[in-house]
């Protein structure tokens, strides 16, 4: 057996390879409500052979979606539509997750398909809120910086989240550090300019992410696990870069989070990102090297041979696909087959099968 499809375990959960599905926003709710395409769209790639398969960027509130079309889970009513494709992963063999997540200065904006300007009130925008009055860019909401009143009440607000999450029928949760939301945006000296207890030193910029984790992570059941996704560079000088990440997982390891998905950018629109397959997984060896911690490596990991090089290797412990799920849902079942693994097809779909190479 291959790496790639070999078990992997994280408290009590037992995944059945090392092939997880990135959160990826689809931009398709009314009112942050699931809907029958994030039942086709997340059931397909649990059928696919996908281990963990994670709901898109969840908002804690109303004002926390990137778009009036984002997902949510402040109330019972989106807990009630999450339930049924959480079960529908499970019952196909994957583990059931759940990004949660505030867009902070990147809220209030259009499905990206609808163009990128700020979204007026008549058009379905909201305040926006941020750890200081900075925006993201010149066509983007301009944000009021968060009273310490606000940041406890979101604090709380990521508790409830996890809450209904739990209650859902999901497995893991992952919060999301990363891609210049609002968690993200107090690590950043370049978003966070703050001169109280939330801004300023790395200490204090991290003190509400560490909030929000610690919390989480004491509500959430002991036998499962918290991950969190982060951006380990923000690829700008002056801005947050991997030493700081290193040191915040160290933070995050001791309160009891389980894995470092990493990612990177997001922050500023002026980033030089230096793209190119497997571009951020140095970072995550870093990490797991220095924290002696999992990680999960994302970004462009298109080929069986690349994920299994990086999981065989110890460059990571799983790997993260977006794209290339979006591009093939099957992509777990035929890379077993490009790897001479044998792995269990949906019995709908085993006459489809093709021969094991020898």
């Amino acid at each position: 057996m291959s790496t790639l499809f070999s078990p992997f375990q994280l408290r009590d959960l037992v995944f059945k390879n090392r092939i997880f599905v990135s959160p990826m926003c689809q931009y398709s709710c009314t009112d942050g409500l699931a809907n029958d395409w994030h039942l086709v769209h997340l059931g397909s790639r649990a059928v696919g052979g996908a281990a963990l398969v994670m709901v898109e960027a969840s908002a804690v509130t109303p004002a926390g979606r990137i778009s009036p079309q984002d997902m949510g889970i402040w109330s019972d009513a989106h807990t009630a539509a999450l339930a049924p494709i959480a079960d529908f992963i499970k019952t196909n063999g994957a583990v059931p997750a759940i990004q949660l997540a505030h867009a902070g200065r990147k809220a209030s904006t259009p499905a990206p398909w609808l163009g990128s300007a700020a979204l007026s009130p008549e058009q379905g925008g909201w305040p926006v809120l941020a750890p200081s009055a900075l925006a993201f860019s010149d066509a983007s909401p301009h944000p009021a910086a968060l009273d310490r009143v606000q940041i406890e009440q979101l604090v709380a607000d990521f508790v409830v989240a996890a809450q209904r999450s739990l209650e859902a029928g999901f497995e893991v949760i992952e919060l999301h550090f990363a891609h210049g939301y609002l968690l993200h945006e107090f690590l950043s000296p370049l978003s966070n300019s703050r001169t109280d207890d939330y801004g300023g030193s790395l200490e204090n910029r991290a003190r509400f992410p560490l909030e929000v984790a610690h919390a989480v992570r004491a509500v959430w059941p002991q036998t499962l696990p918290v991950f969190v996704r982060l951006s380990t560079t923000d690829w700008a000088e002056g801005g947050w870069d991997l030493a700081q990440s290193i040191q915040l997982s160290h933070w995050l390891k001791a309160i009891g989070i389980d894995l470092i998905d990493c990612s990177s950018g997001g922050l500023v629109p002026h980033a030089r990102v230096p793209v190119a397959p497997g571009f951020q997984t140095p970072n995550a060896t870093a990490i797991r090297s220095a924290v002696e911690m999992p990680v999960g490596a994302v970004g462009l990991i298109t080929s069986p041979a690349q994920a299994e090089q990086i999981v065989a290797t110890g460059l990571a412990d799983v790997v993260l696909l977006a794209r290339e799920l979006l591009r093939d849902p099957y992509w777990p079942l035929h890379a077993a087959q490009v790897l001479g693994d044998t792995v269990d097809w949906p019995q709908q779909y085993e006459r489809a099968q093709p021969p094991r190479r020898k």
